[in-house]
């Protein structure tokens, strides 16, 4: 159960983008972006830039032999501002030079002349003037409007949650460099190999096949390389094009904050309408999303959000409807969650309202409207393996919710300045990408004749552990040691037409592919077996721990040997398989279908202590019951629990972006953008591995871990509103997120 890959991390072995040796004459290029949020170029003066020691060529838009164009899903995204720049930080020119240090200065030589126009920057302005990305997207159940008059309790509301900021490790980079026959060949840090190579053959005018995109590893991802490492890919595809010579492109932390989307910011209104005992009978919400200026993903990431507006609950009748608002923001992009989370806190938000109007403890509406086996979703698919009250039940159970609640009222009874505050946090999330279309992978796979393997998948490695994942599964289905496995790099000549490693489906989805790929071998080898020991129809022919087994019996085969005979007779050691998740579909057009090939539950306690003097606060414990499946790797999905629990508790709480009216990001730096540190971490942190016994649709029965248990940390924002409520019960608590320190304090001496 080693992860080889965290060991080589602890070493120093692990190579990333940066750490490659470049090609003899590689040149580096510096990007020129907009000063403003909105305008007009006029002009460009670049022959200063042009000029400048060590400049080779500045490029503009101009220069680009094909489409300028990298939009995925909508084509709204030039690579390069040519007319209009709809943000600050958009590029603008690129310039190439012979080291890194000789190309920035010459981009502060570069002079543009623009015409300024008004710059939009919050999402509710854009949708009062028509800037809309794509029309209104609608889920609902039910009827609505019919069943207000039967509630005993109407609560509206709205609420606010901010962006976030990746800042994965290793920040945006390419390296692109021309090969023979007039092609190109990127070594690109994306988790999206396919966008990188259809955005540069676009670009170059080029078919697909003359483009190659090679991704070693990411030093972390968080969505933000999903569609966004697209751009500095192209970038030096197009430099290392015109100028036949290998470019290299590398964003240092400041230009990575500046130029890149964050996780979306939603403002959202809601009303919710219950039963005098709690039962949630009807939730109408309006999400309001800051798309920034062009789609991204932004779409997509809208659909999520309608997809679980609901959480862990079943309300008869829904309507959710969603807005893609466009801004002059750097374009917003996927996030771990991909839109979920917002969705998701904006519920917590209402049941939290609903709960002081009818003086109950929020826990009591939660657990009244759990999903139960068979309930449906908006989207008009049922729950099934529902473990939503099973996992609320455990965690009640094995944390003593009842103890720790008495133990928070005895301490806010006896002290007055330092309050405690308990929540609760059911979580559901369903796993696929919406997008049935990507819902497939395939893998390669390859026996060498000395018995060791190669695996060729659409899976990044960027730390979340799925090269160990993949040789865990021909480790286990040619029962050899995992140390005889080879992850190659992710390669578009070897797996073509990939998607990306996201939507916390990499494991299942290529792991799934692998697993077809080495039952193709194996079904080879052991016919071969079965003519070298000359067996009959009723023998039995097993590999366990390197060794061929006949009837249950050792034999004098090993798997070395039995891959050197089937080589010998010229049968395959190799196979190409494919896997796509079957039984899932969702017709936009009604909004109804089965998008998810299954969900994940579970439920966290959250236990915090906010000093009501300064406004600062500590937390005590996070406890988790998690839906893992049958883990495949209990090290490698605690750790990636643990790591998106904080992620989450970071956005809740301390991680705030700041832009001005006009565009310009203030939290542009480590210096200015806070992050959860050691001694902003937990007390304690309890992941609890839900016993769930059920088939699941993905590999070896496990489930996904990528983004589910991040969803936990919106429970954070809730134990704060319980200590703001100790101590000032009248309280009004204005819903927005993050909760940072001076936020709390304002919380808890000035809205009333």
């Amino acid at each position: 159960m080693k992860n080889y890959d965290w060991l080589q991390h602890v070493r120093g072995e692990s190579l990333f983008l940066d750490d490659l040796t470049p090609p003899e004459g590689t040149l580096h290029a510096a990007v020129f972006s907009s000063p403003i949020a909105h305008g007009k170029i006029i002009s460009f003066n670049l022959e200063e830039a042009k000029n400048s020691e060590g400049v080779i060529e500045v490029l503009t838009a101009k220069d680009i032999p094909g489409e300028n164009q990298i939009g995925a899903i909508i084509p709204d995204e030039k690579l390069l501002a040519d007319d209009i720049v709809d943000f600050r930080g958009q590029p603008v020119a690129i310039v190439i030079a012979k080291d890194n240090f000789s190309a920035h200065q010459a981009v502060k030589k570069i002079k543009i002349e623009l015409e300024e126009f008004s710059a939009i920057t919050d999402p509710r302005e854009a949708f009062q003037k028509g800037q809309l990305i794509i029309p209104p997207q609608i889920f609902s159940l039910g009827d609505v409007d019919s069943v207000w008059k039967n509630c005993d309790v109407i609560v509206e509301g709205t609420a606010e949650s901010g962006g976030q900021e990746h800042v994965y490790l290793e920040t945006q980079g390419s390296l692109a460099f021309p090969v023979e026959g007039g092609g190109i060949k990127i070594i690109s840090s994306t988790q999206s190999p396919t966008a990188v190579q259809r955005a540069a053959a676009r670009i170059l005018n080029l078919p697909m096949n003359k483009v190659e995109v090679d991704v070693l590893r990411l030093g972390g991802g968080f969505g933000g390389k999903e569609d966004q490492a697209t751009a500095w890919a192209s970038m030096t595809a197009l430099a290392a094009f015109k100028l036949k010579l290998p470019v290299k492109l590398i964003l240092n932390r400041q230009e990575d904050m500046r130029m890149t989307g964050k996780r979306h910011p939603y403002s959202s209104d809601f009303k919710i309408g219950l039963t005098k005992e709690g039962k949630i009978l009807a939730y109408e919400v309006y999400f309001y999303q800051n798309a920034g200026a062009a789609a991204d993903l932004s779409t997509a990431i809208l659909d999520r959000t309608l997809f679980h507006c609901t959480n862990s609950y079943f309300i008869p009748n829904v309507k959710a409807t969603a807005y893609c608002c466009k801004t002059n923001l750097p374009p917003n992009t996927a996030f771990r969650g991909f839109g979920g989370p917002q969705g998701m806190f904006v519920i917590e938000s209402a049941i939290y309202k609903a709960a002081e109007k009818l003086r109950v403890d929020a826990s009591v509406i939660q657990e009244n409207n759990l999903l139960n086996e068979g309930d449906e979703f908006p989207y008009g698919q049922k729950s099934k393996y529902c473990m939503a009250r099973p996992a609320w039940q455990k965690a009640v159970e094995k944390f003593n919710l009842a103890e720790m609640k008495n133990e928070v009222e005895l301490f806010n009874q006896k002290n007055k300045l330092i309050k405690k505050g308990a929540a609760l946090m059911p979580i559901c999330f369903g796993i696929s990408f919406t997008n049935t279309m990507l819902n497939q992978a395939s893998a390669l796979v390859h026996v060498y004749t000395d018995g060791s393997i190669g695996i060729s998948t659409a899976a990044i490695e960027m730390g979340q552990g799925v090269n160990m994942k993949l040789r865990q599964v021909a480790s286990e289905i040619f029962s050899i040691d995992s140390s005889k496995v080879k992850i190659e790099t992710t390669n578009t000549t070897r797996a073509a037409n990939t998607s990306a490693t996201a939507a916390s489906s990499g494991a299942d989805l290529n792991g799934k592919a692998v697993e077809i790929a080495c039952k193709n071998i194996l079904d080879r080898l052991t016919m071969s077996a079965q003519q070298e020991l000359k067996t009959n129809e009723t023998d039995k022919i097993e590999l366990k721990n390197e060794i061929i087994y006949l009837n249950g019996k050792p034999t004098e085969f090993t798997w070395n040997v039995l891959v050197q005979k089937t080589y010998a007779k010229r049968i395959s050691l190799s196979s190409q398989a494919h896997y796509a998740t079957p039984n899932i579909y969702f017709d936009k057009a009604k909004a109804k279908g089965e998008p998810f090939a299954y969900h994940v539950y579970g439920t966290a306690i959250i236990h915090v202590t906010v000093d009501c003097l300064r406004g600062t606060y500590e937390i005590d414990s996070v406890k988790v019951v998690h839906d893992f499946g049958k883990s495949m790797n209990p090290t490698i999905d605690r750790s990636q629990a643990e790591g998106a629990i904080m992620q989450g508790i970071g956005w809740m709480t301390i991680e705030e972006v700041i832009y001005t009216k006009e565009g310009k990001l203030l939290t542009d730096s480590m210096s200015t953008y806070k992050v959860p540190d050691v001694y902003f971490t937990p007390k304690e942190i309890q992941v609890d591995f839900l016993e769930n016994l059920n088939p699941s649709a993905a590999i070896f029965n496990s489930k996904a871990i990528g983004e589910p248990p991040l969803m936990y940390g919106i429970g954070i924002y809730f134990a704060l509103w319980n200590a703001i409520k100790a101590f000032k019960p009248s309280n009004e608590i204005k819903i927005s997120a993050p909760m940072t320190n001076e936020k709390l304090l304002m919380m808890l001496y000035v809205y009333s």
